[in-house]
């Protein structure tokens, strides 16, 4: 690095170049995800037509040649000449902040789509992209190559009666890690957005495989056909409420049901766009969600004088949500590109009055579900504030008993009094235990033995956990309580790592403690403190040198660059000593962990709900859907 930095070190990038350079800035990343985002840009401005009332059909169609179309029924992209003197549809396709939504006047009176940057930004990832437009009764195309740095004249390609917009792009494959499109990721977006355009008819088409697959969605009554989805596998305790309402030029749509389990569950949509972070909308649904239910409780005196209000994790367990709010344009404010928080401001008053009101209403017209779902909710409150009591005496050591006892037998402690930097490693078996133990950094690193296989906890009750010894155990070397009780601020350790064989049991073993982890303490995975270690599969030597592989993939380019060498499989953790265990497995500077996390509440709902529940027809639709087996039994998760 030059000690000198001068005036010549600043770069101007310019036009699409800035998102070529930093494409995580507008799409999140450059895989898998990043990847399908490019999809969804493109689509948002097809439903933005259609809600604003222009087309009744969009089509997704995937490619044999990786390519992916989007076409709609709208009004067709203008492509005359724009006041810069470029043709429109060039100004859309290669400057970013041009489109037809910053302002009243601008063709929306609601959209997704904010900054103008969407088809710019596809069109600055690809490796080509084409655009048909059927507007003013002509059909016209226009082409750009080299994420649009090569732009082709507009051609004229003839009369036509229709109008929309049809898009065609094939993502650049020394942008993305990879450029193959999920058949199962394009289809369940598609039918969420169908769940919300009411009448609006979303296709997927796939044409690369043997024969073309289509999906087609369509839902007249949105709202409620979603929550019967979300609950096809789930036990309602409560009729599922609809409702709607305007606030302030904000439209509020509404559905929720309260189910059996544990926890809280919502999706949030603005303009039709999922907010996967939340923001101003989900805010003042909770806080007049939770005012509602305890001003019904003290107007029935279910709740006396002397109680507390009801908090709102108590409020909200069991309760599954769908928030989708209208926002006019001119108020729309979002957090980040990829939209996914709401920061306007004027969203929470909005819907904190719609729902005061039309919850309220509701309480008081069925007041049999009303009054059994208050009990509920004092219960929960009752049993947190028991077992917190419980937990702070035993944090002050006023409390020990039987559980001290079964857990000094197995946990190998750290010794800090940190909780943040301290790590608990949960360990298959007791072979990889003691090695665990003996390479461990005692100073921070705690070793808890596992035998055997946990149980599944989708299939259980809060009963059935207290009674089995692992995940007892578990629970009280965590410290931080479980169910509505759980506060990860309490954890004893701020990061708890799964180190599993690689093998199948391994793999078992970690998706029944994640299971765990989601139903019963999912603030764990919430705030990113759940990880997997990755033990390395192969011990390759060659003389006196020693490397490790953690994939076939890696052994192979390692025997071509080595030559002859000699290869150890390792069957499982056992098989590790502790110096070598902790060189690649647990040493920070060396090793890979996986932190597990939850991107989309309602999508890890319905995977752990259908995976591990008790419905096997679900479960194998979903496998026939998502899996594709080879003739030596690998697997590829779709």
């Amino acid at each position: 690095m030059r000690d000198n930095y001068t005036a010549d070190d600043i770069q101007i990038l310019e036009g699409l170049e800035a998102v070529r350079k930093r494409p995580g800035m507008y799409i999140g990343s450059t895989g898998q995800e990043g990847l399908h985002h490019l999809i969804w840009e493109i689509v948002d401005n097809a439903i933005d037509e259609a809600l604003n009332g222009f087309g009744k059909r969009i089509s997704i169609t995937l490619e044999k040649d990786g390519s992916c179309t989007v076409s709609d029924e709208g009004r067709g992209m203008p492509y005359g000449t724009h006041s810069n003197g470029m043709n429109t549809l060039q100004v859309i396709f290669t400057i970013l902040h041009a489109g037809g939504k910053f302002n009243s006047q601008g063709g929306y009176k609601t959209a997704g789509g904010l900054h103008g940057v969407g088809a710019s930004v596809v069109n600055a990832l690809s490796e080509w992209l084409t655009v048909e437009v059927a507007r003013d009764g002509q059909l016209v195309r226009m082409e750009f190559k080299n994420g649009g740095k090569k732009i082709g004249k507009l051609q004229v390609l003839g009369p036509t009666k229709k109008t929309g917009s049809t898009v065609r792009f094939k993502p650049d494959a020394k942008i993305f890690s990879t450029t193959e499109f999920r058949f199962p990721t394009v289809a369940e977006r598609a039918r969420e957005e169908a769940f919300l355009l009411s009448g609006i008819t979303v296709e997927v088409n796939d044409l690369r495989g043997k024969k073309p697959v289509t999906e087609s969605y369509c839902y007249d009554d949105g709202l409620t056909s979603y929550m019967k989805y979300l609950h096809e596998d789930r036990k309602p305790i409560t009729d599922i409420v609809r409702f709607e309402g305007d606030s302030s030029g904000i439209h509020v749509e509404c559905a929720f049901q309260f189910t059996d389990d544990n926890g809280e569950k919502s999706c949030s949509f603005v303009n039709l766009v999922r907010t996967i972070d939340g923001g101003s909308h989900e805010v003042g649904f909770k806080s007049a969600f939770t005012k509602a239910v305890n001003d019904y409780a003290r107007n029935h005196a279910l709740l006396k004088e002397k109680d507390k209000n009801l908090e709102g994790n108590d409020v909200r367990d069991g309760l599954t949500t769908i928030l989708s709010v209208t926002v006019p344009e001119e108020l729309l404010q979002f957090e980040g590109q990829t939209k996914g928080k709401l920061g306007t401001p004027q969203a929470k008053p909005a819907v904190e009055a719609v729902v005061a009101q039309k919850l309220a209403a509701w309480l008081e017209e069925n007041r049999t579900q009303s009054d059994m779902l208050v009990r509920k909710m004092m219960q929960a409150y009752a049993a947190r504030m028991a077992a917190k009591k419980v937990r702070d005496e035993i944090l002050k050591g006023k409390k020990l008993g039987k559980k001290e006892k079964v857990l000094s037998g197995k946990l190998a402690p750290a010794n800090s009094k940190d909780s943040a930097i301290k790590e608990l490693f949960l360990v298959e078996g007791d072979s990889a235990g003691g090695s665990a133990k003996q390479g461990r950094d005692s100073h921070y690193q705690a070793i808890l033995p596992l035998r055997g296989k946990v149980l599944n906890t989708e299939k259980c009750t809060i009963s059935d956990i207290e009674k089995n010894e692992e995940l007892n155990t578990l629970i009280y070397t965590l410290g931080a309580g479980v169910g509505n009780n759980f506060d990860y601020r309490d954890s004893n350790y701020g990061k708890v790592i799964i180190m599993t064989d690689a093998d199948d049991d391994g793999s078992h073993i970690q998706i029944l403690l994640l299971t765990f982890f989601y139903r019963y303490m999912r603030p764990l995975l919430e705030q990113g403190m759940v990880y997997i270690a990755l033990p390395p599969l192969y011990k390759v030597t060659k003389g006196k040198n020693t490397r490790y592989c953690y994939s076939d993939d890696e052994l192979d380019a390692l025997r071509k660059k080595l030559g002859k060498v000699e290869i150890q499989r390792y069957k499982g953790l056992g098989e590790m000593n502790a110096t070598q265990l902790w060189e690649t497995t647990m040493d920070p500077a060396s090793r890979t962990l996986i932190r597990v996390g939850i991107n989309d509440v309602m999508k890890a709902e319905r995977r752990v709900s259908v995976l591990m529940g008790d419905k096997a027809e679900l479960r194998r639709k979903w496998i026939e859907d998502n899996i594709t087996f080879t003739l030596e039994d690998s697997f590829k998760v779709e």
